[in-house]
């Protein structure tokens, strides 16, 4: 059929008429008297399988009754080029209610790009045939399990199958515009809530990802290559099945200051006691991330960089809070160096209580109740800015018990670390400033990023899949989700579709003059 013919038939077509009849159908059936003899549950069923494809008949016809997007005889492309072969062909989309099928219009020349104005218009992807709501489905399954179990949950709840291999394809688009979403300022509402607080707190550390090995980095992936176990069968003392990639998780948040003592933390070495007068300030407008494609100097930049969207005129506090790890140290102070901002790096003090507890069972039986009241006894002392005399205090002790070098391992570590971090260990001036200390807010980033999803059995991740689950999961957890898919879909629209008309206006305007 040629293109005026088309255009004839489909103002005439009332595409309604299916839909309607099997409507009429449907409510036949139900007031009939074989489901009258149904139960619930399979009147249910029925509903849902019959009422789903009547809305699938719906929106089939509602999208051909607008349409084959014809825009008049003419198209002008961004490469200046004029495409005036028009012909009709169909095209298939497969919707959050099935597949669909409709006819549009194609503007051509010889040898050129053709263009779809009805996909433009209607906002359609190029390069896959799922719906863009149908990918958003399909994404917020990918964050929740493994994509076996968004392959299994779209099939049972939209009863639409696509392939696994169609999922992780998705799964790696959707996520294509997460850098171009956190280069834009934060919502006017999240940018309010910042400013009310007065620290900016930025906090990173790593965890490891098993990676398939043509995905690791050269120096684990030629170690993984020479690595050749003992036996078999079964892996020995010190051997480990699989190769991980360091996945660098960050995170950037606002919050009030909270003001304590280490009186406040007496007994309580979990963290202070809250009296009705000190109520804990929460996180706000809190963003978390995770690379395992990007070196932890990237993510730094990018932390840091979040931080100035949040503060551009450097007028609050900055708080680094860490885990002790010297390269993660020398590259917060690097970064902060090279945009001269002054920060305060502190050592997260659960890492400290557990280098106190492994110098404990030095001096102590396991179990031992006096265990715990040693740590607690040294543990007030270092909130108090004591953490060098704490330090040559149980060195003192076990030379006095004559320990030999292999007994007294535990104490000299804990003693070493205690020595080395002074510098970021002044909790008694950053209680008093009303500074956060402990890192809780990234070691639960990488328990909910990494370890909940990433780490399950058998898994060995792409890096192509590997990074675009972690940003996935880093808009859910920071509550971005919603606004990143309108993001994600007005760029779909750019790239696919009105980048490539000189006059990208002439889509919306003259298809819905046509319609009229």
């Amino acid at each position: 059929m040629g293109v005026a013919s088309a255009l004839e038939a489909a103002s005439s077509t009332d595409y309604f008429v299916d839909a309607e009849l099997k409507f009429e159908q449907l409510t036949a059936a139900l007031k009939g008297r074989q489901t009258q003899a149904m139960k619930f549950t399979d009147l249910e069923k029925t509903l849902e399988k019959d009422g789903r494809e009547l809305l699938r008949m719906l929106l089939e016809a509602h999208i051909k009754s607008r349409g084959p997007g014809d825009i008049g005889p003419v198209v002008e492309g961004s490469d200046d080029v004029f495409r005036t072969h028009r012909r009709i062909g169909t095209r298939q989309i497969k919707s959050i209610f099935g597949d669909i099928e409709f006819e549009r219009i194609s503007y051509g020349g010889r040898g050129e790009e053709s263009l779809f104005p009805k996909d433009a218009h209607l906002n359609l992807p190029s390069e896959y045939s799922h719906s863009h709501e149908l990918q958003r489905r399909v994404s917020l399954e990918v964050i929740k399990g493994s994509f076996d179990q968004a392959v299994e949950s779209v099939n049972e709840g939209m009863g639409v199958f696509i392939p696994k291999q169609q999922v992780e394809h998705i799964t790696v688009r959707a996520g294509g515009d997460f850098e171009r979403f956190y280069e834009q300022n934060l919502s006017k509402e999240k940018l309010d809530l910042a400013k009310l607080a007065p620290l900016v707190v930025l906090t990173t550390d790593g965890k490891g990802i098993v990676m398939r090995k043509e995905d690791l980095r050269p120096a684990t992936k030629k170690k993984a290559e020479s690595k050749e176990n003992k036996l078999q069968g079964r892996l020995s003392q010190g051997e480990k099945r699989n190769s991980k990639r360091m996945a660098t998780v960050a995170s950037v948040y606002n919050i009030d200051k909270w003001v304590r003592s280490a009186e406040d933390f007496k007994n309580d070495l979990s963290g202070p006691r809250e009296a009705d007068s000190k109520v804990r300030p929460r996180p706000i407008a809190k963003r978390v991330w995770a690379s395992v494609e990007k070196d932890p100097e990237i993510v730094v930049e990018e932390m840091f960089a979040e931080a100035l969207r949040r503060d551009p005129d450097k007028k609050k506090t900055w708080v680094v809070l860490v885990d002790g790890d010297p390269r993660q140290i020398s590259r917060i102070q690097d970064r902060a160096n090279e945009l001269k901002i002054p920060i305060t790096i502190v050592c997260d003090i659960i890492h400290v209580v557990e280098y106190l507890w492994k110098a404990a069972w030095v001096f102590h039986e396991k179990g031992d109740p006096k265990a715990e009241e040693w740590v607690n006894e040294r543990f007030i002392s270092i909130l108090e800015g004591k953490s060098s005399s704490v330090a040559a205090g149980i060195r003192r002790s076990a030379t006095n018990r004559k320990m030999l070098k292999d007994q007294r391992l535990a104490i000299d570590t804990c003693a070493d670390y205690l020595l080395n971090k002074a510098p970021y260990l002044k909790y008694d001036e950053y209680l008093s400033q009303g500074f956060p200390i402990a890192t809780g807010v990234i070691e639960g980033a990488c328990r909910h990023l990494i370890k909940d999803r990433m780490d399950l059995t058998g898994a060995r991740w792409s890096l192509e899949g590997a990074e675009a689950v972690l940003r996935l999961r880093s808009l859910k957890s920071s509550g971005d989700f919603p606004d990143y898919w309108i993001f994600h879909e007005q760029k779909e629209l750019e790239r696919n579709h009105l980048s490539k008309y000189k006059k990208p206006s002439v889509i919306n305007k003259n298809h819905i003059k046509k319609l009229k």
